[in-house]
């Protein structure tokens, strides 16, 4: 054990307990998320493992499997990708039309292992080969395009999800936009990292501890998004699918159904009946409450549900439940003549965390509920 040794096990042996106990609550809880999320942190421990084998002496990796072809790294952007998919889709299933994105890994494999299966000297004139040197250039190449195109989709999903859980939840905390940001954020916060150690090397001939580093910033991304992806909120019911046209934030409408189903009569009855369903059953004061939800209510589809919100409230699904909600704490604040913490009184209003209270109410009145109450005493 030492300095160099010690986090680098740490990692590795995260990663494998993790990519574990993804897949046993994956298969436990039917989420297809989860699983690939454990493969995604074994695929991390892979990239861990030769630096982590070679600090604490063992060959095994050079000797015996030397040719062997232990790169998973073209896997980690599809990966990446389906996990995305699959965490804001419980209905995501992978198909057999997904297999192309698995292509570049797949002759990768085949590559190597055709010269590890005929023996050491095989491996070994390979090796030397000059073709082979320009085939690393190539899987070079192809493995920063994979990066780049599978992380660039990964943020167009988070963009769209965004848009998309405003007009869906009332409460957007169910799964974090934050972990998708961070998530995508610290994978290429490790890659830039890593590049430029490469190039560096390139220049300085770094030897084996200095390129030390690269892993050890690999070692602090793995417990991350480990220990962060483990905690987040795993909603039972959510059903996004990217949609083909980037939509608008106020206009995230299925277009199938917004000619036929937009009408101002039809609408302006339904805002009616919404209007009443939320003063007598007091729907806003379910924390989780979401579109699908309230449009079960009211006995008609989703799309209505929100047209009807943008077109005669002039806002989205979010907003408007947490206005309602947000009046209801103004009035049991004003009620219980300051009996109670405010928190308190958030909670009794419909919302789950100090964090939403504060983010929806200064959205909603413009300022801060000590300001307000401040200027407006009673």
């Amino acid at each position: 054990m030492s300095l160099y040794t010690t986090p680098l096990q740490i990692g590795y042996f995260f990663s494998l307990l993790m990519w574990v106990l993804f897949n046993i609550r994956g298969f436990k809880e039917q989420r297809l998320s989860d699983k690939l999320l454990g493969w995604i942190m074994f695929i991390l421990a892979m990239e861990l493992q030769d630096y982590t084998f070679g600090f604490a002496g063992i060959n095994f990796l050079w000797n015996e499997l030397n040719g062997f072809p232990r790169g998973v790294s073209l896997l980690f952007g599809p990966m990446v990708y389906f996990y995305f998919r699959a965490q804001v889709n419980r209905a995501f299933k992978l198909k057999g039309e997904h297999l192309w994105h698995f292509a570049p890994y797949l002759l990768y494999f085949v590559y190597e292992i055709s010269a590890f299966i005929q023996g050491p000297e095989a491996v070994l004139h390979r090796q030397e080969a000059l073709y082979n040197e320009i085939m690393g250039y190539i899987l070079r190449f192809v493995l920063w395009s994979s990066y780049i195109y599978y992380l660039a989709k990964c943020l167009g999903i988070y963009k769209k999800y965004r848009a998309w859980a405003i007009h869906q939840f009332s409460n957007t905390e169910l799964i974090n936009f934050k972990w998708f940001r961070n998530f995508v954020y610290a994978m290429i916060f490790w890659l830039l990292f890593r590049e430029v150690m490469n190039v560096l090397d390139t220049f300085m001939d770094l030897d084996f501890y200095q390129d030390w580093w690269w892993n050890l910033a690999l070692v602090a991304v793995a417990l991350y998004i480990g220990l962060t992806g483990f905690a987040q909120p795993q909603p039972a019911r959510i059903h996004f699918v990217p949609p083909t046209k980037q939509a608008t934030s106020e206009n995230f409408i299925d277009t199938a159904q917004n000619e036929t189903e937009k009408k101002d009569q039809e609408l302006s009855a339904l805002a009616k009946k919404l209007n009443s369903l939320m003063q007598e059953d007091r729907l806003f004061l379910h924390p989780d409450l979401d579109l699908q939800e309230l449009s079960q209510h009211l006995q008609t589809n989703t799309a209505r549900v929100s047209a009807t919100i943008n077109q005669d409230f002039k806002q989205n699904f979010n907003d408007y439940i947490n206005s309602l909600r947000i009046e209801e704490f103004i009035r049991l604040y004003r009620l219980n003549n300051h009996k109670y913490t405010l928190l308190s009184l958030a909670f009794d209003s419909g919302f789950n965390s100090k964090a939403t209270f504060n983010r929806a109410f200064k959205k909603i009145k413009g300022m801060s509920p000590k300001e307000f109450f401040e200027t407006y005493p009673s």
